[in-house]
């Protein structure tokens, strides 16, 4: 073992190496026995590329560059494709493409020749027209989707509201052939999920000044034969309850994600003739989250399996995938070494995709069979781009900040196969912030955090008051005290790694916010 100065250590990990390594895979889905995903692609300019995996393990780009499978609803973006399995004559994919935003159809398996061909028009007005969130339904010949129209060339003139898009291209040219589903108005919605009978319709909705991890709520409609919707009303949620999710079950149950405790927990209602429903019940009710903020439209913590058991991410902290039995309460994780699980389940039978990281391990597709218990990789697998003896080693830690409060955080100490520091001499530190106000820096291998520790400088990740996936007390810290609570955390922090002898005092630095 060599000793040199902490920092100047040599290292493998440096930035072109970082940056070719962004990115994970995002919004997988099930079509027919085929697993399909987006796979980032850094080295295209950063395009979004739709993959499958065929039945027999082999994996295909579905769409060349330059097609971008992406979106820009709320700016964040949010789930950019759907597809349709059509036994005989192959899938249907629908998906947004980046540059124009349009909506687009297309048909893989068509042989030679098939192209994309556009489903929705382009506006020349503000931001033009935006799509997320799209379901199809073959039977409708429609997909329901999220709309979000700019009406002037202010970031405020927008609206959104959910729609039915044609899928024989009759809107192409015409934004009339796109028909409102409702018009029951919120400044922000999902997209609307039916339920399995196709008579209701339910979908999330909220409002300035709440953000929704303030404040949502969840709308019900009945779904006339001809596809229309009627008597839209609020049935959960409101100005202090954030509800980011809600679907059905196999019996036609209503499934929703609510922090109404002060944790986001998995509750069932049952929907009544009237179209009331009834008071929603615990399924697993814990002091941790099953659910987060709706960043993006379409996200998914939980997915309702055909033999009603329901698969959930849920945890404290870190995030486990588990397999719900609602009329036990009883929930079995997924055994593997994943300690994050990205909001962003598929289900195929008794099968369950997810996306998933560890500490020693970037994003992957992971499936759970839930008859075996049996968890592996099936798609975009980790492979090690340096010798993992230079990965970060990660420590869990609780420091105390003001008033005794509780300030979760990572330690991560220099680490190198080759070299240490010199006895006497302590290593110094970078302190990071994640980006706020509901972020939260998971753990999980960073290649950008091995940069920093394989050259002799440790790292503290520090989720301050404020961050998600601790319940809404904690995350409601930074509530009109941004550039407070989230400032006196960091320096806690690295004012107790002083302290304690883990940090050299003179040689701290805080980045990041």
């Amino acid at each position: 073992m060599n000793t040199a100065a902490y920092g100047s250590w040599p290292s493998p990990v440096d930035a072109a190496l970082t940056a070719a390594h962004d990115g994970r895979p995002e919004y997988p889905g099930a079509v027919g026995d085929e697993l399909w995903w987006i796979a980032p692609r850094p080295a295209e300019g950063g395009r979004r590329a739709l993959v499958r995996r065929r039945a027999d393990g082999t994996e295909e780009t579905v769409l060349p560059a330059p097609w971008n499978v992406r979106n820009r609803v709320l700016e964040y973006g949010g789930r950019p494709w759907t597809a349709a399995d059509r036994p005989g004559d192959g899938p249907l994919v629908v998906f947004c493409h980046f540059p124009d935003q349009r909506l687009y159809a297309y048909e893989p398996d068509a042989g030679p020749g098939a192209e994309p061909r556009p489903l929705t028009p382009v506006s020349a007005v503000g931001g033009g027209l935006r799509w997320a969130d799209p379901v199809v339904h073959p039977d409708r010949g429609e997909v329901w989707c999220v709309l979000e129209e700019f009406t002037g060339p202010a970031p405020t003139d927008v609206r959104r509201v959910p729609v039915a898009v044609p899928l024989d291209g009759s809107a192409a040219g015409d934004r009339t052939a796109v028909r409102e589903l409702t018009g029951e108005r919120h400044r922000f919605v999902t997209g609307p999920r039916l339920s399995p009978d196709g008579t209701r319709a339910a979908w999330i909705g909220w409002d300035h000044p709440r953000m929704p991890w303030d404040g949502t709520e969840v709308l019900l409609a009945e779904v006339a034969p001809d596809g229309t919707f009627r008597d839209a009303r609020t049935v959960a949620g409101g100005p202090a309850e954030s509800i980011p999710q809600a679907d059905w079950d196999a019996a036609g149950r209503l499934l929703l994600v609510s922090d109404r405790t002060g944790w986001w927990n998995l509750y069932r209602a049952a929907v009544g003739d009237d179209g009331a429903l009834s008071e929603p019940v615990a399924l697993c009710p814990r002091p941790e989250e099953f659910g987060g903020p709706l960043w993006k439209i379409g996200l998914t913590w939980f997915a309702p399996l055909e033999n009603g058991l329901v698969a959930v991410v849920h945890g404290t902290g870190t995030t486990s995938l588990g397999i719900l039995d609602p009329e036990r309460g009883e929930l079995v994780d997924a055994v593997g070494p994943w300690t994050e699980w990205a909001p962003s389940l598929a289900v195929h039978g008794t099968r369950v995709v997810g996306v998933a990281a560890g500490p020693y391990s970037s994003y992957e597709l992971v499936e759970l069979d839930t008859r075996t218990g049996r968890a592996r990789v099936v798609g975009a697998a980790h492979t090690d781009a340096v010798d993992p003896a230079y990965y970060p080693e990660p420590r869990v830690r609780t420091f105390t900040g003001p008033g005794g409060r509780e300030i979760h955080a990572q330690l991560y100490p220099p680490r190198h196969p080759g070299f240490t520091g010199p006895a006497g001499e302590l290593p110094p530190y970078v302190i990071r912030a994640h980006g706020g106000p509901t972020g939260h820096d998971p753990l999980v291998l960073d290649l950008e955090i091995a940069y920093f520790t394989s050259r002799g400088i440790g790292v503290a990740e520090v989720n301050y008051g404020g961050s998600t996936g601790y319940g809404r007390e904690y995350r409601e810290r930074l509530r009109e005290q941004w550039g407070v609570v989230d400032v006196e955390d960091c320096a806690a922090v690295a004012t107790a790694l002083a302290a304690e002898g883990t940090a050299d005092p003179a040689r701290l630095a805080v980045r990041g916010g």
